[in-house]
């Protein structure tokens, strides 16, 4: 790991203890203690750019970026390929990364129909490396400038905060139902394909200014493109984060410009409630010109409109009303799918029942938010017969209760 100011006003510190440490504080190193004292304590703490790609590089980031990136994919060919020769492959990631030679390989692309089709980049196992390493040494830089409203790809966040918190605007406008309420739901048109990455980069380096690790962003940018600099691939991780990252500007510009309260967003889906119909109609223009002028974005034509809620508002796969919620078709459809294809690659010997399992306590905990008894049910007398010898009975009984 890189090492920080304090690690070396701690180590002059120590140093003054082992010979003979002066109290009266008038030794250099104590001097310089008390500054890195002050260094550590101080709100946000930046390194200096070689410390920031020594982190990035250091086998401990590497080591964990692994970890991360295998997680719930031990048994997959590409990982156990890795494995094979793990301390050779990273160090080679270490190597590339250090002088510069690192090239993502080229993706894996197929066509998802969910029942939705949309174009699925898949990254080499040695990238996702790659992606969770640069990703574990800049997050902390922009997760603290993101608003709590996020809720896209973030600890602690995810869909079942997101619509707990616009069922809490909704609640606190109508006053318990007793006041008109106006929905402002959007989507960004086209949202991966069209982040400009020069656009990005801009944002970027407003927090990182190393060099070395603005050119490994660009690299893992590069590998992607659906027009001349822009775009970037469904399924990367850094897609994900970056997409947090170009958007927090919208965030922003919501927060403090409009001064709005009720918003809420997940990746490019928002919404923004108000007593005013009217008043959201004019938001509705200076969020769409702030798009086109400053992130060269547009609203997607026809999923932007202006709800009332009592008539009930599409959002994060439910169909929201003030007494009730039920799940859309397509999530279901979507869910099946996905269980089907998690069951297949338990039978392939691909992943372990772990898996499974987080995926459905995932899943009930969002579905038990609609009108889902019955689904979930059904769903939960499959995985009964299915793993009959994986499923304890505590384990399945908690999933019942969910």
């Amino acid at each position: 790991m890189g090492i920080k100011s304090y690690d070396v006003g701690r180590a002059s510190w120590l140093n003054n203890f082992n010979n003979n440490f002066n109290a009266n504080d008038r030794n250099v190193n104590n001097h310089n203690t008390l500054r890195g004292i002050a260094h550590h304590n101080a709100e946000t703490l930046l390194l200096k750019p070689r410390d920031l790609w020594q982190e990035l590089c250091s086998v401990q980031n590497l080591e964990l970026a692994y970890k991360k990136a295998r997680k719930h994919k031990t048994l997959r060919p590409c990982v156990l390929e890795f494995e094979e020769k793990l301390v050779e492959n990273l160090d080679m990631l270490r190597t590339e990364l250090l002088f510069h030679s690192y090239k993502p390989r080229p993706l894996k692309t197929f066509i998802l129909r969910d029942p939705k089709t949309r174009k699925i980049s898949k990254s080499d196992f040695r990238d996702r490396v790659i992606h969770h390493a640069l990703c574990n040494i800049i997050e902390p830089f922009f997760e603290r400038m993101f608003i709590y409203d996020s809720y896209a790809n973030r600890k602690r966040k995810g869909t079942l905060k997101a619509i707990q918190r616009f069922e809490h605007f909704r609640k606190k406008l109508s006053q318990n139902n007793t006041f008109l309420v106006f929905i402002l739901k959007s989507d960004i048109r086209h949202y991966f394909d069209e982040v400009d990455h020069a656009v990005l980069l801009k944002i970027i380096r407003k927090r990182i200014n190393d060099p070395k690790v603005l050119w490994l962003i660009r690299r893992v940018l590069s590998n992607y493109s659906t027009s001349e600099g822009k775009g970037m691939p469904l399924g990367n991780l850094t897609s994900q984060f970056f997409a947090n990252v170009y958007l927090n500007k919208l965030d922003q510009f919501v927060k403090h410009r409009i001064k709005t309260k009720n918003y809420v967003r997940y990746v490019d889906d928002f919404v923004i409630l108000h007593n005013s119909e009217q008043q959201l109609t004019e938001w509705k223009k200076k969020i769409a010109d702030f798009l086109r002028e400053e992130l060269l974005l547009d609203l997607h034509p026809e999923k932007t409109k202006i709800i009332q809620a009592i008539h009930g508002v599409d959002f994060l796969g439910l169909k929201i009303f003030p007494f009730h919620k039920i799940m859309k078709k397509r999530n279901v459809c979507s869910f099946k799918r996905k269980l089907r294809l998690i069951c297949e690659e338990f039978d392939n010997g691909e992943i372990m029942y772990d898996k499974v399992y987080d995926f459905l306590e995932g899943w009930i905990a969002y579905a038990k938010n609609a009108d889902t008894y019955n689904l979930r049910r059904n769903v939960m007398g499959g995985i009964e017969d299915k793993f009959q010898s994986e499923v304890s009975t505590k384990e399945y009984n908690r999933l019942r209760k969910k």
